[in-house]
């Protein structure tokens, strides 16, 4: 049993059955005489939903998911070579896929999406959404592969693009909601836990303290009894 089994089991999971099964399998491995490992297995972080969805890509559709990825390979070539044509033609590849990818996960959400980018631009994104162990949704901030022609002026954002721009705003807001409130109702259960379990110590030290009064008295009164049955025993004798 190792980190990585059990990530791999862990990232698997269903989102709601994640912090029970790796509180369970933190105490398989300190049972087992491994607190290191203990230790790690409680630190790996619950995915959040965008997260889980990638994840489940990469296990329940591998496929799909590697054809994103070597096109982003190709997308990183064609880049390099300022190879205008490959990029035109394989920008609009990726958009196909991460929408065809994007129905597979049932999720339309802006982090799934940014998530699936950023595979097809950093190759580091690509091992991490390939490994199926994301905890939180990935985003890229670098130039992304596309070609530029310099003398082309900027285009002036649309009423179209600005609404765009206003519903994805709106989703991150939703999605940045919903995952707080998902990690608030976590603490909330984690705090109600942890308190719980203070007051059955409590109980329990208040108890083990009464049971070691009662041990002394019993220790004491024995101590009597073998000092009068010694002396009984002595006149007996005599």
């Amino acid at each position: 049993m190792d980190l990585d089994e059990i990530a791999d089991r862990l990232y698997s999971l269903p989102l709601a059955e994640f912090i029970a099964a790796r509180e369970a399998e933190a105490r398989a491995a300190k049972q087992a005489g491994r607190p290191d490992l203990a230790r790690q297995v409680a630190a790996l972080r619950k995915p959040t939903a965008a997260a889980w969805a990638v994840n489940q890509l990469s296990r329940e559709h591998p496929a799909e998911l590697a054809e994103l990825l070597e096109l982003g390979e190709e997308l990183r070539a064609a880049w390099a070579a300022q190879d205008a044509d490959a990029l035109g033609e394989l920008t609009g590849r990726r958009s196909k896929l991460s929408q065809r990818l994007m129905r597979l996960a049932s999720s339309a959400g802006t982090e799934v999406e940014q998530t699936l980018d950023a595979a097809t631009v950093d190759a580091g994104a690509a091992e991490e959404v390939r490994r199926g162990r994301l905890a939180k949704p990935l985003s890229y901030s670098g130039f992304a592969p596309a070609p530029i022609p310099a003398s082309r002026p900027a285009r002036k954002p649309s009423e179209e693009d600005r609404r765009a721009a206003e519903e994805r705003k709106a989703r991150e807001l939703a999605e940045a909601t919903a995952a707080h409130e998902e990690w608030r109702a976590t603490l909330a259960q984690a705090v109600k836990d942890r308190d719980e379990r203070a007051a059955k110590v409590a109980d329990l030290e208040r108890k083990l303290a009464k049971a070691r009064r009662k041990l002394a008295e019993a220790d004491q009164r024995a101590e009597v009894a073998r000092r009068e049955e010694a002396h009984a025993r002595a006149r007996l004798d005599r």
